[in-house]
């Protein structure tokens, strides 16, 4: 497992947080492990509460039918890096 950024530690907090993942500790999430299927077993319900979580805190929309989603969503560190290139506070 690689170490998470700061910015990828601040997003893991907002993800289990937000989604009421008990026993997930947010410093135990593989910044590079899928977000969805075999990493955390995210579902589509649980990215349309990140992407609300991501536009309150962050200040921007993630669009839910925009096709770039599977790429933003494939992992802590590309949401991450996403968010970092778009945010707005």
């Amino acid at each position: 497992m690689s170490e998470q950024s700061p910015a990828e530690r601040e997003l893991a907090q907002l993800i289990v947080e937000s989604l009421n993942l008990e026993g997930v500790n947010p410093e135990s999430i593989d910044p590079e492990a899928p977000l969805f299927g075999e990493g955390l077993g995210l579902d589509s319900i649980d990215a349309l509460e990140m992407a609300l979580a991501i536009s309150k805190k962050y200040g921007f929309q993630l669009r839910s039918d925009s096709e770039e989603n599977r790429r933003i969503f494939a992992s802590l560190r590309a949401l991450s890096d996403h968010i970092q290139q778009h945010r707005t506070t």
